[in-house]
């Protein structure tokens, strides 16, 4: 399953070290989250992301109503994604 998405990236601080993320628009989410998957800790679900020319392989994770994807920092360095950035995001569900 494919799907693509725009999101501002979010720095989330609650612990010492900041954590980068984008969020998968409610009307995506909550579908997506309805689907048969198997079960993962932390409500996840395995994926294969892009940003423009870079991929990788991840978890998306179901907070708060919506799935975030994590931006480590080697992806954002690389495509020179900061707080605030728009980004348009193509994910291959993995586990679907």
């Amino acid at each position: 399953m494919q799907i693509e998405f725009d999101s501002t990236v979010i720095r989330w601080n609650k612990r010492l070290d900041s954590w980068y993320f984008a969020t998968m628009p409610e009307e995506i989410s909550v579908p997506l989250r309805e689907l048969p998957a198997p079960p993962r800790g932390f409500n996840s679900l395995r994926v294969r992301a892009r940003i423009g020319a870079t991929s990788w392989n991840t978890s998306i994770f179901f907070s708060d109503g919506v799935f975030v994807l994590p931006l480590k920092k080697q992806i954002r360095d690389e495509r020179g994604i900061a707080e605030g950035d728009q980004i348009t995001i193509d994910l291959d569900i993995l586990d679907l």
